[in-house]
């Protein structure tokens, strides 16, 4: 069975992502490794701690990881939109962790968990990629036991953190250099140009709450992150950001991708844009790499087959 780890910082749509991960039949979820972002380091662990012990997967090692950004600090966290607890305050919901956080920290547990693996793993980051950079710097040995990356993160045609730049990359623009561009590694990059297409709306809510007690919950740390981007966006809406690329992860060529030659921007007021070259039949520039962008779905199929991971009864 295929291996996942997930670095994440959770985050109402996080929450979403582990959840579906945690639930599927068809991947071992390995590890799960925390970071800064949506909120501090020590919510996003508690976080992530509660929603497995939720989701039926206390087995699963949590691991915390990097608090801060590997050179500049991020001016702000997205509790505008995730609320101070990560969750629109429902973190208090969450059950007690029967074991807590595991005895090594994110990048230890990373490496080891790819060391010991039989076959190579998938790494899901949906968060800022810090821990990411981290483990590439300190353990290129290791970048043989990956079979791909799945990251979130990027916005080909407008950010939603600045002008240009979407939240996780711009959170760490450094790190997301190093990761997208200086490793030799197979990417799948999801950018919210697909995530906001994505979007599901109060009915697709309702029907997940009456999926069963994890929908109930996970339905009930919307509000406020639904009521951002019903503001943001003029309609009601909430967008699955971090759940969009973990569907990947589970289910590869559930997303449609295209080849594209990207960078990242960390200087001026363009930092943390991720800039693809879509131009045709021209060499690849200097500074840039080519990935795999993640450029269109079946949207219906997707949030159908969302209800029907999250409504099942077994882990």
């Amino acid at each position: 069975m295929p291996r996942l780890v997930i670095d994440t910082d959770p985050g109402v749509d996080d929450a979403f992502a582990l959840a579906l991960a945690a639930r599927s039949p068809d991947i071992d979820l390995a590890a799960v490794t925390t970071v800064f972002g949506n909120v501090g380091l020590d919510r996003t662990t508690a976080n992530a701690l509660g929603l497995l012990a939720l989701a039926g997967r206390p087995d699963v090692p949590v691991a915390a990881g990097a608090a801060r950004p590997l050179v500049y600090p991020a001016p702000h966290e997205a509790d505008y939109a995730h609320g101070q607890d990560g969750l629109s305050g429902g973190a208090a919901r969450l059950p007690a962790h029967p074991h807590g956080l595991h005895r090594l920290g994110a990048i230890d547990l990373l490496a080891q968990t790819l060391r010991d693996s039989p076959t190579p793993v998938t790494l899901a980051p949906i968060g800022p990629l810090t821990n990411i950079a981290l483990l590439m710097a300190t353990h290129p040995d290791l970048r043989s036991k990956i079979d791909r990356l799945v990251i979130m993160g990027g916005a080909l045609t407008g950010g939603n953190t600045t002008a240009a730049a979407e939240f996780n990359i711009w959170a760490d623009p450094e790190a997301a250099y190093r990761v997208l561009v200086e490793e030799d590694v197979p990417t799948v990059l999801v950018p919210i140009d697909l995530t906001y297409r994505c979007a599901v709306d109060g009915a697709w809510l309702t029907t997940l709450r009456e999926t069963g007690p994890l929908g109930e919950i996970l339905e009930s740390f919307t509000p406020s992150y639904r009521a951002h981007y019903t503001e943001l966006l003029g309609h009601d809406c909430t967008i699955l950001h971090d759940a969009v690329a973990v569907a990947e992860a589970i289910n590869p060529g559930l997303l449609t991708t295209k080849r594209m030659p990207v960078t990242v921007q960390t200087t001026g007021p363009g930092r943390g844009a991720v800039i693809a070259d879509q131009r045709l039949n021209v060499p690849l520039s200097p500074g840039y790499r080519e990935i795999d962008v993640a450029v269109d779905t079946d949207l219906d199929g997707l949030r159908n087959w969302f209800l029907t991971l999250l409504g099942r009864t077994e882990s």
